[in-house]
């Protein structure tokens, strides 16, 4: 039987059987989900072992579970280590969903839940494609090892510590990822560098207590005012990011790298209208595909404080906030990032005003050279299955452990993914384009029979 025709006459059921799995709602940020979490991983444990995959353990770390398998029956054959998650993110706001999110619901060939897409939905596809191979050929080609997490969604803080513990028993030729998106429907991509992450919240203080504006206003410090001010003086009039050694570390985008994003085609005004908006908005003397995927960034995620219902309240708020995210790019250092922002902020603050400033994430970004022999190999497998070969890109988010496994593992990184921009993942109505479920499969036996 071809492997089209076996997982054709298996869809359904490997489809019901991804529903479990996306039932059981493992929100590693929430911690009141954390039985949730146990039973994600103790399904997925249940995957392996059915699958034909052995020696599979549920690892305990300082946080949640990793779950561990492996099949090394391939002596002299390369050994293939496949990373991915089992948490899934938040899921307000829970009235924009159009079916609940932890109620799998298969519209227009695409999988509606949360994990769909990330990264559930491509996980599965490893496991199918393995346990397909083994049903099939009774062996597999190359040696495979799993590691599945459970807290990429917060930055896999206790990953790192697993990975150096662990050296030995992870060691493999390759670590192969599906958390990563094709181009477009039908053009298969293989990201060879994802940008760095950072992240803080800040604090700003005035009086000890919310004062009236008229008996007070004019004359007192306002949080607001103050928060405002300082969050203006992160960037200048043409987008730059305007903190002091921000852009250390960062690469030039030279001729070639800028025609190789020019081969995405990537159509900024398809992009700017597609989303409903007037202008982009960026860096001037870069494309949108160039700011995305090769420039660092400074964002607000969430500025609060002071009255926030109905109608007017005259009112000078005591305290402001602000949540504040960077991405990085080439050599940037997450810390020395955080420490150049503070000290701007700080350098800045307004007479009267007490800044608490708290930093939080930290991810080094993650490049690779695409000519390396087993990128080109997982581009020949995307071109068999979808009749296109894929092209190299640069994505522009994070998956923070990616830096540690090529460092501490000392193995290349293959972002082989089958998720598509448009799938809503992070937001309301993720959802998975079966299509790309079934391509998927194929594609990843293909790679790993050929390598």
């Amino acid at each position: 039987m071809s492997y089209e025709a076996y997982f054709q006459s298996r869809r359904e059921d490997q489809l019901e059987e991804l529903k479990q799995w996306l039932r059981i709602p493992s929100i590693s940020a929430i911690s009141s989900h954390a039985g949730d979490m146990a039973a994600a991983a103790s399904w997925l444990a249940d995957a392996l072992n059915s699958a034909g995959l052995e020696n599979v353990e549920i690892m305990p770390t300082a946080g949640n579970p990793v779950v561990y398998a492996d099949y090394l029956h391939a002596p002299g054959k390369p050994t293939v280590l496949v990373y991915g998650h089992y948490d899934v993110q938040p899921v307000d706001p829970l009235n924009l969903w159009q079916s609940p999110p932890f109620e799998p619901e298969i519209r227009d060939d695409k999988l509606y839940a949360r994990g769909a897409t990330d990264d559930k939905g491509q996980v599965f596809i490893h496991i199918k494609a393995i346990e397909a191979i083994l049903n099939e050929d009774g062996t597999l080609p190359v040696n495979v090892k799993l590691c599945l997490e459970g807290e990429e969604e917060i930055g896999s803080p206790h990953l790192p510590a697993f990975l150096e513990a662990n050296r030995d028993k992870l060691s493999c030729d390759a670590v192969l990822v599906s958390d990563t998106s094709l181009l477009e429907r039908g053009r298969p991509a293989i990201c060879t560098g994802l940008r760095g992450l950072c992240s803080l919240e800040i604090t700003v203080n005035t009086a000890n207590t919310d004062l009236h504006s008229g008996t007070y206003g004019g004359a007192v410090p306002n949080s607001l005012h103050a928060v405002v001010e300082l969050l203006a003086s992160l960037h200048d009039s043409s987008g730059r990011v305007a903190v002091e050694g921000f852009y250390e570390g960062v690469p030039e985008l030279s001729p070639l790298m800028r025609e190789e994003f020019a081969k995405q085609g990537v159509d900024d005004g398809k992009i700017r209208d597609g989303l409903g908006l007037e202008a982009l908005y960026g860096e001037e003397g870069y494309s949108f595909v160039e700011r995305v995927g090769a420039r660092p960034t400074l964002e607000l995620n969430g500025v609060y404080g002071g009255f926030q219902g109905e109608g007017s309240k005259t009112v000078i708020p005591k305290e402001a906030h602000a949540k504040i995210t960077c991405r990085l790019v080439g050599d940037q250092d997450p810390q020395n990032t955080l420490d150049r922002i503070e000290k701007h902020l700080r350098d800045r603050v307004q007479p009267g005003v007490r800044l608490t400033v708290r930093q939080m994430e930290k991810a080094n970004a993650f490049n690779i050279d695409p000519s390396h022999p087993i990128l080109q190999k997982a581009a020949d497998a995307y071109g068999s299955v979808y009749g296109t070969r894929a092209l190299f890109t640069k994505d522009g988010g994070s998956i923070p452990i990616m830096a540690a496994f090529s460092r501490v593992l000392e193995a290349p990184v293959v972002l082989m993914g089958f998720g598509l921009d448009d799938e809503n993942l992070h937001a309301p109505n993720e959802h998975f384009n079966l299509e790309n479920f079934d391509k998927g499969l194929l594609t990843v036996v293909e790679f790993l029979k050929t390598l």
